[in-house]
Order: structure tokens, then C-alpha cells, then sequence
């Protein structure tokens, strides 16, 4: 397999030769149309192909979308027939001397000698500057900027490497950060408070200086995801393309801006932002599957456009999962394993569930060795980087295959002790998470599953109901606890701690924690140590769906409630009469009319997946 890509063409020709490209030849619209096609591509079975529009109506440039998104296309795009080899690359470097920190092992990414290997070069010419425009040439709308949801705030750069330079420490950070487009040259700056991008923005506005950007699009793959990658502050996101690539990304200067651009992307946008100028941003129907809500964010102004001769334009699209985000999420749980593992020895593997979108559970395995390591892995957990904004962290045995969810669900689920193995914390959390009552800190949980080390007090027995109450049965006992329950389900696992899972329609009065006492107290409903309360239209026999919910919807200090060892678990929308009054955002469903009209359009733009 290709180690290296020169540039997206490259990686765009291997993917049709491997036959994991299908040109889309008839034309198609930026808006919402192509995110149609892509949202379905994304959720065919293995994540479908990458999908080449050559005619896009409003704009002269084909747009590259869903390139990442399956297992063989990430290991293509980063040289390797499988995430582990990388993985392995990584371990080998850092085995050299052993970190201190989590840090320490991101600074030993590129150790020793071989350092010089993966720095960036400096070159004069670059294709990505066959095409300049300045002045009043600059214009956004010549680019197929997609308008990927219904309810967004309008057309967004979506997969875009942001370069930047910290004023204090010259220091160059590469990151992906969304870009609204409001005119022929401006875009929002979509900086997450805890982003480097942020960082570096502050010391800007600080001194009152205008600071210069550039941005990437279409750059090789490489490169790309190194942007995406959780990386320190002040580590270069482009030593590790380097890394990846096995040889270094080269750059130019900027035409109109003091910064350096990969020599190689189809397209570059060059400018500043005004440290005094802030401007409402979205919504924008974001990776969690809801809508990110309305913002005011910096304001980057275009100063120029580059481009090749005659560029790709890449863009992604983010919503439900699974999509193509999945794929590179992976890939960083796969590379940075090794470093996590550096700090704490004792983790064997962990898994962040592509329902649990990143950042709101990771499952963690360990050798667990003496009383209250699984405690201490959970801290620790939440001491490494950007893994504090984890939600929920649970910990298993080493034994325990996380290549395997049910598996991993049924342990959890047999082990378990509601009573003892459930810690509710507080802590940070990632800006676009909606379920907390405040935002950026709420509700964490640690999660103990492993089996008991020598010390430990035991769990309590607890036997495997062999049979369960019917579906009918089940039925009348919920409704006799509330009307408002209209339906019920319950998984087939065979685990000690059952799970009932409930719909319930909510009427602005009454509230899950209200029910959550008569719920356990019912005698009808005792084989279940577990409750799940969803909102009314949810479908309970999708699994996927249901864990979604669950893993977005859940405060754990405010919806976890507990009571002899058994446990409600309130996952429905929150309102003012749950105590929830911040604005809770919508699901990210597409245009019905725009979902017939692909469907009808199936034939003519060769798409089977419809």
C-alpha cells in the first residue's frame, strides 16, 4: 500500500484504481442534494464509496466527499493496511524513552534522529498557487461551499486544515475548525473555547492585533487528518502529517499573509482575523447528530483565494452516525493508544463507540492489579488532554475484546453493581454537549466493570431471571405506573442486570425523575435493574438509535437515579419542568422533499444505495 500521497489527485486516483471511487456525472446542487447522496452512501454497509460529483451546479469545481469513510479507505489514506501497523510505528518510537506524561508522549511522536525526516519543507512554487486572486477577485461563491442541513445557518467549509501561528510562541497550529461563509469574503471562525485556534486567537486580542490565517482545502490525506488529530497545544500538526506520510509536507508562503501553506492542496484561503469583531455563527448540523446552536464567533476575512489550475473541492459532511468522522475517530483511538498506554501501562485497549460521538463515553481496558486501580485509571483517564471532556469512562478486564460491543455490553451488564460501581462526578465537558444544565461543565460517570481484585469487598449475588414478564404484561404494569408510557421494550441479553427500555410521552408537566420511584417500586417491573426512559417516538428495538440517546441526552448527576440497587435512566429531551433551561437543540433530519427527490433522480445519478 502507498505510504505517501503528493496530493489529493494522488489519493484520488488510488481510490478509483482500488475501486473504491464512484463518479457521479450528472449535476448536482451544493445544497442539501449532495449531503443526501453522501448521508446514504455514508450508512451503506462498510460506509460505501467516496463519491466524486463532477458537475455541480453552482460552481465550476468538483467536490470529493465521504473519502475517509470506511475501515480500507482510512488505512489507505494513511499508508497502511490496518490502524494497528500505525499504531505499532507509534509504539516504537516512544519505547525509546519513556514519557513522563501524556504530553512527553506526543513530544516523542517524532523521536530521535528521524526528527528531520518529518519536518515540513519550505519550497518556492506550488500548484496551490497556479490561480491567485486578490483584491476584487476574491469570491467565495466560485467555491461548492455546501449547505448541508435543512436548518443551518447557511453554506460551510467542512473540512478545512486552519493554519495559524501563536503570537507569544511562534508556534504553528494546523486544525479543522468549521467555516461559515457569509459573503463573497467572509466566514465565520468557528474556535472552540478549549481549541488551539481559541488559544491563539486570545493572545491575539490581547495584544489588539489582527491575526493571520490560511486555510487548506483538499489537502492530501496526510495531512488532513493530522488537523482532526487531539494533539497538545504548540505541537505541529504537520509534523505528524509528516510522520504518517514518512516524509515532510511542503510548504510556501502565503501571498498575502505571513504564513507558510502546504504547497500541495487544491485550494487556499488566505486572510485575518479582526480581534474586535465577533459575529453570530450557525446553527450548523454537527457531528453529535443535533444542531449546534446559533454563537458569536470570530469573523476571518478573505484577502485571497489560490488554487490549482483545476482544483478538487473536499468537503465532508456530519450528523448521525455512522459517517465519515467515525472512520477517522478511529484511526486516532488507534494511533494514540500507544501514548495513552505509555502514561498508564495498565490500559491494554480502549474504545470510543461511534454512538457515543467521541467525546461522551470511552470504554477502557485494563490489568487490573490491586483495590481501587479501576478508580485511579478513571482519573487519570480524565487527566489526558482533550479525554477530559469525556462523559462516561468504563472500565473492563483486559480479557475483554472491544472489538466485540455485545460482548463488551453483556460484561458490563453481568458484573455490574449499581450500588458500588457506579462514581457520579462533575467535570468538563465538550462545548457541544447540549444535556448538561450549564454548558462546558456538568455531570461525568465512572463506570467499574472489572471483575474484583483481592481486597475488594464483593458484589453482591445476583441472579439471572430465566424468564421475563411478557410483552403484555410489561405493558399494563408501566402504564399502571403512568399513562404516558406508550411502549416498552426489552432487550434479549442474557446478563444479570436486565434492561428495559420505555417510551414516554412527555406533556410539560411530568418528568422522568418524578416517575423514576414508582418505576422501581412497581412489583410487575422487579426483573429489570435497569430503566431507560426515551422520548415517544423513539424506535427501542434500534439499538443504535437507543445508545445514541443515551449517550447524548443524559446528564448522569441529573438523570442517573438509583435506589436499591437498581437504577431510571431519563434520556428523553429535558425541558424547564426537568430543571433544563438552557435552549436544547434539534435532531439533524433532512428535507423530506430533498430525500424523494434523490430518490427519484437514483437512476439518473447512478447511486444504488438509495
Amino acid at each position: 500500500m502507498k505510504s505517501a500521497y503528493q496530493n489529493l489527485s494522488d489519493f484520488v486516483s488510488a481510490l478509483e484504481k482500488a475501486g473504491e471511487l464512484l463518479r457521479i456525472q450528472a449535476p448536482v446542487s451544493k445544497d442539501l442534494e449532495i449531503t443526501q447522496i453522501t448521508d446514504l452512501a455514508s450508512k451503506s454497509p462498510g460506509g460505501g464509496k467516496a463519491l466524486f460529483f463532477e458537475q455541480v451546479r453552482e460552481s465550476a469545481f468538483p467536490v470529493l466527499m465521504n473519502a475517509f469513510g470506511s475501515e480500507r479507505r482510512i488505512c489507505m489514506a494513511l499508508g497502511v493496511n490496518d490502524l494497528d501497523t500505525l499504531a505499532s510505528r507509534v509504539k516504537g518510537f516512544i519505547q525509546m524513552e519513556p514519557p513522563k506524561s501524556f504530553r512527553d508522549a506526543i513530544r516523542l511522536l517524532p523521536l530521535g534522529a528521524e526528527v528531520l525526516r518529518f519536518l515540513p519543507k519550505r519550497v518556492k512554487d506550488a500548484p496551490c498557487q497556479e490561480i491567485i486572486r486578490t483584491g476584487n477577485d476574491v469570491d467565495l461563491s466560485l467555491l461548492p461551499v455546501l449547505k448541508c442541513w435543512p436548518q443551518d445557518g447557511g453554506p460551510f467549509v467542512t473540512l478545512p486544515v486552519v493554519i495559524t501561528r501563536s503570537l507569544e510562541t511562534g508556534r504553528r497550529n494546523a486544525g479543522m475548525y468549521r467555516l461559515q461563509v457569509y459573503d463573497k469574503a467572509t466566514t465565520g471562525m468557528h474556535w472552540h473555547i478549549h481549541k488551539d485556534g481559541s488559544h491563539y486567537f486570545q493572545e491575539y486580542r490581547r495584544a489588539g492585533k489582527r491575526m493571520p490565517v490560511a486555510v487548506a482545502i483538499g489537502t492530501d490525506p496526510a495531512t488532513t487528518y493530522a488537523a482532526t488529530a487531539p494533539l497538545p497545544r504548540g505541537i505541529d500538526e504537520l509534523i505528524l502529517a509528516g510522520f504518517i506520510r514518512r516524509k515532510p509536507v511542503p510548504l510556501v508562503k502565503g501571498v498575502t499573509v505571513d504564513l507558510e501553506v502546504p504547497a500541495e492542496a487544491e485550494i487556499v484561503l488566505e486572510g485575518y482575523v479582526d480581534p474586535d469583531e465577533l459575529r453570530l455563527e450557525g446553527p450548523f448540523g454537527d457531528h453529535t447528530g443535533y444542531y449546534s446552536l446559533v454563537g458569536d464567533y470570530p469573523v476571518f476575512h478573505v484577502t485571497a483565494i489560490t488554487h490549482r489550475r483545476s482544483p478538487i473541492y473536499s468537503a465532508t459532511i456530519v450528523g448521525r452516525p455512522p459517517m465519515e468522522d467515525c472512520y477517522l475517530a478511529k484511526a486516532t483511538e488507534r494511533i494514540f493508544l500507544p501514548l495513552l498506554n505509555a502514561v498508564l501501562p495498565e490500559v491494554k485497549d480502549f474504545w470510543m463507540p461511534w454512538e457515543g460521538v467521541f467525546h461522551n463515553i470511552t470504554v477502557v481496558s485494563i490489568a487490573k492489579e490491586y483495590p481501587g486501580h479501576a478508580r485511579r485509571v478513571m482519573s487519570a483517564v480524565w487527566g489526558q488532554g482533550q479525554m477530559s471532556f469525556c462523559k462516561a469512562v468504563v472500565l473492563v478486564d483486559s480479557n475483554v475484546d472491544l472489538n466485540q460491543p455485545r460482548r463488551v455490553l453483556e460484561t458490563i451488564l453481568n458484573e455490574l453493581d449499581l450500588d458500588s460501581d457506579v462514581y457520579p462526578s462533575e467535570g468538563v465537558l465538550d462545548v457541544l454537549d447540549h444535556s448538561a444544565p450549564d454548558a462546558l461543565f456538568g455531570g461525568k460517570l465512572g463506570i467499574d466493570a472489572t471483575r474484583r481484585a483481592p481486597g475488594e469487598r464483593e458484589r453482591p449475588t445476583a441472579a439471572l431471571h430465566a424468564s421475563l414478564p411478557s410483552l403484555e404484561v410489561l405493558t399494563q404494569a408501566s402504564r399502571e405506573v403512568s399513562p404516558l408510557i406508550t411502549r416498552v421494550h426489552a432487550p434479549d441479553l442474557p446478563v444479570k442486570n436486565r434492561v428495559l427500555l420505555l417510551n414516554f410521552r412527555k406533556d410539560g408537566r411530568e418528568t422522568g425523575r418524578r416517575l423514576a420511584d414508582p418505576l422501581l417500586s412497581h412489583a410487575g417491573l422487579k426483573a429489570f435493574s435497569i430503566l431507560v426512559l426515551y422520548d415517544e417516538l423513539i424506535d427501542l428495538k434500534n439499538g443504535s438509535l437507543a445508545l445514541w440517546k443515551a449517550f447524548n441526552n443524559v446528564d448522569p448527576k441529573r438523570d442517573l437515579i438509583r435506589k436499591d440497587g437498581r437504577m431510571v435512566i431519563d434520556a428523553t429531551k429535558k425541558g424547564p419542568e426537568d430543571g433544563h433551561l438552557r435552549e436544547w437543540p434539534d435532531d439533524i433530519v433532512m428535507d423530506p422533499g430533498v430525500v424523494e427527490q434523490v430518490k427519484r433522480r437514483a437512476n439518473e445519478l447512478g447511486i444504488d444505495f438509495v
